[in-house]
Protein backbone atom coordinates (compact mmCIF):
# COMPACT_ATOMS: atom_id res chain seq x y z
CA UNK A 1 0.00 0.00 0.00
CA UNK A 2 0.91 3.56 -0.57
CA UNK A 3 0.33 6.92 0.79
CA UNK A 4 0.14 9.87 -1.62
CA UNK A 5 0.78 13.28 0.33
CA UNK A 6 0.92 17.02 -0.90
CA UNK A 7 1.52 19.98 0.44
CA UNK A 8 -1.72 20.94 2.73
CA UNK A 9 -2.01 22.69 6.05
CA UNK A 10 -3.40 20.63 9.37
CA UNK A 11 -6.42 22.31 11.40
CA UNK A 12 -8.35 20.75 14.48
CA UNK A 13 -8.77 18.66 17.78
CA UNK A 14 -7.66 15.32 18.34
CA UNK A 15 -6.83 12.52 20.44
CA UNK A 16 -3.92 10.18 19.90
CA UNK A 17 -4.42 6.64 20.17
CA UNK A 18 -2.91 4.53 23.72
CA UNK A 19 0.80 4.07 24.33
CA UNK A 20 2.44 1.20 22.44
CA UNK A 21 5.32 0.43 25.15
CA UNK A 22 3.03 1.29 27.91
CA UNK A 23 0.44 -1.54 26.56
CA UNK A 24 3.34 -4.07 25.68
CA UNK A 25 4.14 -4.01 29.51
CA UNK A 26 0.63 -4.21 30.49
CA UNK A 27 0.17 -7.36 28.64
CA UNK A 28 3.40 -8.86 29.19
CA UNK A 29 2.40 -8.53 33.47
CA UNK A 30 -1.37 -8.65 32.87
CA UNK A 31 -0.92 -12.16 31.24
CA UNK A 32 1.81 -13.13 34.15
CA UNK A 33 -0.02 -12.31 37.01
CA UNK A 34 -2.38 -13.82 39.32
CA UNK A 35 -6.01 -12.88 39.05
CA UNK A 36 -7.96 -10.85 36.87
CA UNK A 37 -6.45 -7.48 35.58
CA UNK A 38 -7.85 -4.73 33.36
CA UNK A 39 -6.21 -2.17 31.35
CA UNK A 40 -7.98 0.57 29.53
CA UNK A 41 -7.21 2.24 26.38
CA UNK A 42 -4.66 -0.46 24.90
CA UNK A 43 -3.14 0.02 21.65
CA UNK A 44 -4.63 -2.13 19.64
CA UNK A 45 -1.66 -2.05 17.02
CA UNK A 46 0.02 -5.41 15.23
CA UNK A 47 2.78 -5.09 17.91
CA UNK A 48 0.40 -5.50 20.97
CA UNK A 49 -1.66 -8.63 18.96
CA UNK A 50 1.77 -10.43 18.60
CA UNK A 51 2.54 -10.36 22.43
CA UNK A 52 -1.30 -10.96 23.42
CA UNK A 53 -0.77 -13.89 20.99
CA UNK A 54 2.61 -15.04 22.26
CA UNK A 55 1.45 -14.60 26.06
CA UNK A 56 -1.82 -16.37 25.50
CA UNK A 57 0.78 -19.43 23.89
CA UNK A 58 1.84 -19.72 27.78
CA UNK A 59 -1.38 -19.93 28.91
CA UNK A 60 -3.07 -16.73 29.56
CA UNK A 61 -6.30 -15.67 29.03
CA UNK A 62 -6.90 -12.79 27.20
CA UNK A 63 -10.27 -10.93 25.64
CA UNK A 64 -9.40 -7.96 23.13
CA UNK A 65 -13.13 -7.96 21.96
CA UNK A 66 -13.50 -4.92 23.60
CA UNK A 67 -11.14 -2.22 22.46
CA UNK A 68 -11.40 0.40 25.17
CA UNK A 69 -10.56 -2.25 27.78
CA UNK A 70 -8.92 -5.59 27.34
CA UNK A 71 -9.21 -7.89 30.61
CA UNK A 72 -6.73 -10.59 31.33
CA UNK A 73 -6.48 -14.24 33.39
CA UNK A 74 -3.08 -14.43 34.36
CA UNK A 75 -0.93 -17.46 34.49
CA UNK A 76 -0.62 -16.75 38.24
CA UNK A 77 3.35 -16.37 38.02
CA UNK A 78 3.64 -19.93 36.09
CA UNK A 79 3.85 -19.32 32.30
CA UNK A 80 3.91 -22.94 30.72
CA UNK A 81 5.87 -24.75 27.44
CA UNK A 82 4.34 -23.23 24.54
CA UNK A 83 3.13 -25.84 22.15
CA UNK A 84 4.42 -24.32 18.84
CA UNK A 85 7.29 -21.42 18.14
CA UNK A 86 6.75 -18.10 19.95
CA UNK A 87 5.89 -15.86 17.22
CA UNK A 88 6.77 -11.76 17.50
CA UNK A 89 6.04 -10.78 14.45
CA UNK A 90 7.63 -7.23 13.80
CA UNK A 91 7.46 -6.77 17.92
CA UNK A 92 11.10 -6.01 19.16
CA UNK A 93 9.74 -5.53 22.39
CA UNK A 94 7.55 -8.43 22.04
CA UNK A 95 10.49 -10.45 20.93
CA UNK A 96 12.86 -9.11 23.95
CA UNK A 97 10.41 -9.70 26.77
CA UNK A 98 9.04 -12.72 25.50
CA UNK A 99 12.45 -14.01 25.31
CA UNK A 100 13.04 -13.47 29.09
CA UNK A 101 9.47 -14.52 30.03
CA UNK A 102 10.50 -18.21 28.54
CA UNK A 103 13.22 -18.47 30.46
CA UNK A 104 11.07 -18.62 33.55
CA UNK A 105 9.68 -21.77 32.45
CA UNK A 106 11.01 -25.51 33.26
CA UNK A 107 11.45 -26.47 29.76
CA UNK A 108 12.25 -25.70 26.21
CA UNK A 109 10.60 -22.59 24.27
CA UNK A 110 11.85 -21.43 20.65
CA UNK A 111 11.05 -17.47 19.93
CA UNK A 112 11.20 -15.85 16.57
CA UNK A 113 9.51 -13.18 14.30
CA UNK A 114 9.81 -11.50 10.84
CA UNK A 115 12.92 -10.67 8.92
CA UNK A 116 13.94 -7.87 10.69
CA UNK A 117 13.18 -9.60 13.78
CA UNK A 118 15.24 -12.33 12.94
CA UNK A 119 18.02 -9.50 12.70
CA UNK A 120 17.63 -7.75 15.51
CA UNK A 121 20.75 -8.26 18.28
CA UNK A 122 19.95 -10.35 21.18
CA UNK A 123 23.51 -11.10 22.09
CA UNK A 124 23.46 -9.06 25.43
CA UNK A 125 20.09 -10.53 26.52
CA UNK A 126 21.16 -14.03 25.99
CA UNK A 127 24.32 -13.70 27.77
CA UNK A 128 22.40 -12.17 30.47
CA UNK A 129 20.03 -14.61 30.81
CA UNK A 130 22.96 -16.99 30.49
CA UNK A 131 24.63 -15.34 33.09
CA UNK A 132 21.51 -15.78 35.55
CA UNK A 133 21.22 -19.24 35.35
CA UNK A 134 19.36 -20.15 32.16
CA UNK A 135 20.31 -21.93 29.32
CA UNK A 136 19.31 -20.05 25.54
CA UNK A 137 20.70 -19.84 22.14
CA UNK A 138 21.12 -18.50 18.50
CA UNK A 139 20.17 -21.38 16.59
CA UNK A 140 22.36 -19.88 13.79
CA UNK A 141 24.85 -18.94 16.58
CA UNK A 142 24.59 -15.65 15.50
CA UNK A 143 23.34 -13.65 18.66
CA UNK A 144 20.06 -13.22 16.54
CA UNK A 145 16.59 -15.10 16.60
CA UNK A 146 15.42 -18.08 16.32
CA UNK A 147 16.13 -18.40 19.48
CA UNK A 148 16.27 -21.32 21.97
CA UNK A 149 15.52 -20.81 25.39
CA UNK A 150 15.69 -23.42 28.77
CA UNK A 151 14.49 -22.68 32.05
CA UNK A 152 13.99 -21.64 34.66
CA UNK A 153 15.72 -18.43 35.61
CA UNK A 154 17.81 -18.79 38.37
CA UNK A 155 18.85 -15.42 39.54
CA UNK A 156 22.58 -13.74 39.84
CA UNK A 157 24.65 -11.01 38.39
CA UNK A 158 25.00 -9.63 35.04
CA UNK A 159 26.14 -6.62 33.20
CA UNK A 160 24.77 -5.01 29.76
CA UNK A 161 25.46 -2.27 27.29
CA UNK A 162 23.52 0.13 27.80
CA UNK A 163 22.69 1.38 24.44
CA UNK A 164 19.49 -0.17 24.48
CA UNK A 165 17.05 -0.82 27.33
CA UNK A 166 15.17 -3.30 25.35
CA UNK A 167 17.79 -5.77 27.05
CA UNK A 168 17.32 -4.49 30.08
CA UNK A 169 13.73 -4.15 30.78
CA UNK A 170 13.19 -8.25 29.85
CA UNK A 171 15.41 -9.14 32.69
CA UNK A 172 13.99 -7.22 35.47
CA UNK A 173 10.63 -8.17 34.76
CA UNK A 174 11.43 -12.02 35.04
CA UNK A 175 14.13 -11.03 37.27
CA UNK A 176 11.16 -10.89 39.97
CA UNK A 177 10.30 -14.47 39.94
CA UNK A 178 13.27 -15.74 39.45
CA UNK A 179 13.82 -18.17 42.41
CA UNK A 180 17.59 -16.20 43.96
CA UNK A 181 16.58 -12.55 42.29
CA UNK A 182 19.13 -10.38 40.12
CA UNK A 183 21.62 -7.88 39.99
CA UNK A 184 22.52 -6.04 36.68
CA UNK A 185 25.39 -3.62 36.25
CA UNK A 186 24.32 -0.91 33.25
CA UNK A 187 27.20 0.53 31.25
CA UNK A 188 26.10 3.87 30.31
CA UNK A 189 22.49 3.50 30.14
CA UNK A 190 20.53 4.95 27.29
CA UNK A 191 16.85 4.76 26.87
CA UNK A 192 15.96 5.78 30.70
CA UNK A 193 12.38 6.44 30.30
CA UNK A 194 11.81 3.25 28.88
CA UNK A 195 13.61 1.72 32.04
CA UNK A 196 11.44 3.97 34.40
CA UNK A 197 8.13 3.36 32.54
CA UNK A 198 9.01 -1.03 32.95
CA UNK A 199 9.61 -0.25 36.88
CA UNK A 200 6.26 1.77 37.56
CA UNK A 201 4.42 -1.29 35.61
CA UNK A 202 6.50 -3.64 37.91
CA UNK A 203 5.37 -1.46 40.98
CA UNK A 204 1.86 -1.53 39.79
CA UNK A 205 1.78 -4.98 39.28
CA UNK A 206 2.94 -5.65 42.98
CA UNK A 207 7.13 -6.44 41.87
CA UNK A 208 9.67 -4.11 43.63
CA UNK A 209 12.91 -2.92 41.77
CA UNK A 210 15.43 -0.43 42.84
CA UNK A 211 18.77 0.83 41.03
CA UNK A 212 21.47 3.23 41.88
CA UNK A 213 21.79 6.32 39.63
CA UNK A 214 21.03 3.71 36.12
CA UNK A 215 24.25 1.71 36.66
CA UNK A 216 23.05 -1.08 39.57
CA UNK A 217 19.66 -2.91 38.84
CA UNK A 218 18.74 -5.00 42.14
CA UNK A 219 14.70 -7.01 41.84
CA UNK A 220 14.64 -9.32 45.01
CA UNK A 221 13.63 -12.98 43.96
CA UNK A 222 10.42 -14.69 44.54
CA UNK A 223 8.28 -12.09 44.10
CA UNK A 224 4.50 -12.05 42.28
CA UNK A 225 2.72 -10.37 39.56
CA UNK A 226 -0.67 -9.61 40.86
CA UNK A 227 -4.01 -8.64 39.35
CA UNK A 228 -4.16 -4.74 38.64
CA UNK A 229 -6.64 -2.23 36.95
CA UNK A 230 -4.68 0.41 34.87
CA UNK A 231 -5.12 3.14 32.27
CA UNK A 232 -2.70 3.47 29.14
CA UNK A 233 -1.68 7.29 28.48
CA UNK A 234 -1.88 8.65 24.97
CA UNK A 235 1.32 7.94 23.26
CA UNK A 236 3.88 11.03 22.94
CA UNK A 237 5.25 9.09 20.38
CA UNK A 238 2.52 9.34 17.99
CA UNK A 239 1.49 12.87 18.77
CA UNK A 240 4.79 13.83 17.36
CA UNK A 241 4.02 13.18 13.67
CA UNK A 242 0.62 15.56 13.62
CA UNK A 243 2.35 17.79 16.34
CA UNK A 244 5.81 18.06 14.28
CA UNK A 245 3.21 18.39 11.06
CA UNK A 246 1.44 21.44 12.55
CA UNK A 247 4.70 23.18 13.46
CA UNK A 248 5.74 22.72 9.87
CA UNK A 249 3.00 24.16 8.18
CA UNK A 250 0.88 26.67 8.46
CA UNK A 251 -1.41 24.99 10.55
CA UNK A 252 -3.31 24.71 14.10
CA UNK A 253 -3.71 21.68 16.04
CA UNK A 254 -4.85 20.67 19.63
CA UNK A 255 -4.32 17.28 21.42
CA UNK A 256 -6.55 16.09 24.21
CA UNK A 257 -6.20 13.56 27.05
CA UNK A 258 -2.10 14.04 26.81
CA UNK A 259 -0.05 12.64 30.34
CA UNK A 260 2.33 15.31 31.29
CA UNK A 261 3.69 13.17 34.18
CA UNK A 262 3.71 10.06 31.38
CA UNK A 263 7.42 8.16 31.48
CA UNK A 264 7.82 8.31 27.38
CA UNK A 265 10.44 10.50 26.60
CA UNK A 266 8.26 11.34 23.48
CA UNK A 267 7.02 13.82 26.08
CA UNK A 268 9.60 16.42 25.43
CA UNK A 269 8.05 17.30 21.79
CA UNK A 270 6.39 20.42 22.70
CA UNK A 271 9.29 21.85 24.93
CA UNK A 272 11.36 21.25 21.80
CA UNK A 273 8.53 22.82 19.48
CA UNK A 274 9.17 25.60 22.04
CA UNK A 275 12.97 25.92 22.21
CA UNK A 276 12.96 26.22 17.93
CA UNK A 277 10.37 29.02 17.94
CA UNK A 278 7.03 27.13 17.39
CA UNK A 279 3.74 28.30 19.18
CA UNK A 280 3.17 25.70 21.66
CA UNK A 281 0.10 26.38 24.80
CA UNK A 282 -0.83 24.07 27.13
CA UNK A 283 -4.05 23.71 29.22
CA UNK A 284 -5.82 22.06 31.54
CA UNK A 285 -2.42 20.91 33.95
CA UNK A 286 -0.29 20.02 30.17
CA UNK A 287 -3.07 17.51 29.09
CA UNK A 288 -3.98 19.77 25.87
CA UNK A 289 -1.53 20.97 23.91
CA UNK A 290 -1.70 23.33 20.92
CA UNK A 291 0.81 23.68 18.24
CA UNK A 292 0.93 26.31 15.95
CA UNK A 293 2.27 26.80 12.28
CA UNK A 294 4.03 29.88 10.62
CA UNK A 295 6.50 30.07 12.94
CA UNK A 296 10.36 30.60 11.96
CA UNK A 297 12.24 27.53 13.11
CA UNK A 298 15.70 27.71 14.31
CA UNK A 299 18.18 24.50 14.76
CA UNK A 300 19.07 23.44 17.82
CA UNK A 301 20.89 20.24 19.55
CA UNK A 302 18.70 17.29 20.62
CA UNK A 303 19.90 14.88 23.20
CA UNK A 304 17.93 11.63 21.77
CA UNK A 305 19.24 9.48 24.33
CA UNK A 306 16.07 8.57 25.70
CA UNK A 307 14.12 8.89 22.42
CA UNK A 308 15.30 7.17 19.95
CA UNK A 309 12.58 6.65 18.11
CA UNK A 310 12.35 10.22 17.42
CA UNK A 311 15.00 10.75 15.38
CA UNK A 312 13.13 10.37 12.05
CA UNK A 313 10.44 12.91 12.94
CA UNK A 314 13.15 14.55 14.18
CA UNK A 315 15.01 14.58 11.07
CA UNK A 316 12.22 15.54 9.36
CA UNK A 317 11.61 18.76 11.51
CA UNK A 318 15.06 19.55 11.28
CA UNK A 319 15.48 20.13 7.26
CA UNK A 320 12.58 23.16 8.70
CA UNK A 321 14.54 24.67 10.75
CA UNK A 322 17.10 27.60 9.99
CA UNK A 323 20.78 26.70 10.58
CA UNK A 324 21.46 23.28 11.47
CA UNK A 325 19.69 20.83 13.92
CA UNK A 326 22.14 18.36 15.50
CA UNK A 327 20.70 14.89 16.44
CA UNK A 328 23.21 12.93 19.54
CA UNK A 329 22.89 9.99 21.65
CA UNK A 330 21.25 8.27 18.59
CA UNK A 331 22.90 5.04 19.02
CA UNK A 332 19.95 3.21 19.64
CA UNK A 333 18.59 4.39 16.74
CA UNK A 334 20.37 1.87 14.55
CA UNK A 335 19.00 -1.50 16.23
CA UNK A 336 15.50 -0.53 15.44
CA UNK A 337 13.09 -2.18 12.70
CA UNK A 338 16.01 -0.74 10.19
CA UNK A 339 19.05 1.57 11.09
CA UNK A 340 16.48 4.38 11.83
CA UNK A 341 19.33 7.28 11.59
CA UNK A 342 20.68 6.02 8.01
CA UNK A 343 17.23 5.04 6.86
CA UNK A 344 15.70 8.69 7.18
CA UNK A 345 18.31 10.30 6.00
CA UNK A 346 18.48 8.44 2.71
CA UNK A 347 14.40 9.00 1.99
CA UNK A 348 14.89 12.56 2.55
CA UNK A 349 17.70 12.79 0.65
CA UNK A 350 15.79 12.05 -2.38
CA UNK A 351 13.37 14.93 -1.07
CA UNK A 352 16.36 17.49 -0.75
CA UNK A 353 17.53 17.15 2.16
CA UNK A 354 21.36 18.32 3.77
CA UNK A 355 22.60 16.26 6.30
CA UNK A 356 25.85 14.93 7.74
CA UNK A 357 26.37 11.93 9.44
CA UNK A 358 28.71 9.97 12.32
CA UNK A 359 27.93 6.93 13.96
CA UNK A 360 26.10 8.89 17.22
CA UNK A 361 24.83 11.82 15.53
CA UNK A 362 22.86 13.34 12.74
CA UNK A 363 23.45 16.95 12.05
CA UNK A 364 20.40 18.77 9.41
CA UNK A 365 20.69 21.24 7.75
CA UNK A 366 18.08 23.60 6.20
CA UNK A 367 16.73 22.13 3.26
CA UNK A 368 13.59 22.92 0.79
CA UNK A 369 12.08 19.52 0.14
CA UNK A 370 10.20 18.43 -2.66
CA UNK A 371 8.19 15.50 -3.44
CA UNK A 372 9.67 11.72 -4.48
CA UNK A 373 9.13 8.37 -4.59
CA UNK A 374 9.85 7.47 -0.89
CA UNK A 375 10.79 3.70 0.45
CA UNK A 376 9.27 3.05 3.51
CA UNK A 377 11.26 0.48 4.53
CA UNK A 378 8.65 -2.01 6.24
CA UNK A 379 9.27 0.49 8.97
CA UNK A 380 5.86 2.60 10.69
CA UNK A 381 7.95 5.84 11.99
CA UNK A 382 9.78 6.08 8.72
CA UNK A 383 6.68 5.62 6.90
CA UNK A 384 5.02 8.26 9.32
CA UNK A 385 7.71 10.87 9.31
CA UNK A 386 8.06 10.94 5.80
CA UNK A 387 4.46 11.31 4.96
CA UNK A 388 4.61 14.70 7.62
CA UNK A 389 7.96 15.50 5.19
CA UNK A 390 5.37 15.47 2.18
CA UNK A 391 3.12 17.77 4.11
CA UNK A 392 5.73 20.75 3.29
CA UNK A 393 7.20 19.43 0.20
CA UNK A 394 6.96 21.00 -2.92
CA UNK A 395 4.64 18.72 -5.07
CA UNK A 396 3.91 15.06 -4.75
CA UNK A 397 5.55 12.72 -2.13
CA UNK A 398 4.55 8.68 -2.75
CA UNK A 399 5.24 6.74 0.61
CA UNK A 400 5.72 2.57 0.12
CA UNK A 401 4.79 0.39 2.95
CA UNK A 402 1.65 2.84 4.45
CA UNK A 403 0.33 -0.56 5.96
CA UNK A 404 2.97 -0.62 8.44
CA UNK A 405 1.70 2.42 10.32
CA UNK A 406 -0.85 -0.12 12.02
CA UNK A 407 2.08 -0.91 14.04
CA UNK A 408 2.08 2.17 16.14
CA UNK A 409 -0.28 4.39 15.05
CA UNK A 410 -3.49 2.45 13.77
CA UNK A 411 -5.37 5.23 12.76
CA UNK A 412 -2.89 7.67 11.31
CA UNK A 413 -4.27 7.72 7.93
CA UNK A 414 -7.74 9.03 9.46
CA UNK A 415 -6.13 11.31 11.90
CA UNK A 416 -4.20 13.17 9.67
CA UNK A 417 -6.54 13.03 6.78
CA UNK A 418 -9.77 14.25 9.14
CA UNK A 419 -6.84 17.07 9.95
CA UNK A 420 -6.88 18.39 6.86
CA UNK A 421 -3.62 16.75 5.12
CA UNK A 422 -3.73 15.95 1.17
CA UNK A 423 -3.25 12.38 1.45
CA UNK A 424 -4.65 9.04 0.49
CA UNK A 425 -4.19 5.87 0.41
CA UNK A 426 -3.63 3.42 -2.47
CA UNK A 427 -3.94 -0.05 -2.43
Amino acid sequence: MKFIVRRSNLQGTIQIPGNKSATARAVVLGGLAEGRSLVSNPLPGVDSFSIVGMMQALGAEIDTSNPKEWSFEGVANQPRVPGGVLDAGNSGTGYYLLTAVASLIDGCSVISGDYQICRRPAQPLIDGLNDLGAHVFSTRNAGVAPLVIKGPLKGGRTRLPGINSQWLSPLLIAGALSREGITVMEDNLMERPYVDMTMAWMKLAGAACSHKSYDEFHVPGGQRYRAFTAHVPADWGSSGYPMIGAALTDSRVTFTGMDPGDFAGERRYPYILQEMGAKVSFSDGGRTVTVEGGSDLQGIEIDCSGTPDAVPILAVLGCKAKGKTVLYNIGASRLKETDRTRSIMEELTRMGGKFEETPDSLTIYHSELKGAEIDGRHDHRIVMATAVAGLMAKGTTSIDDAEFVKVSFPNFYEVIKELGAQIELMK
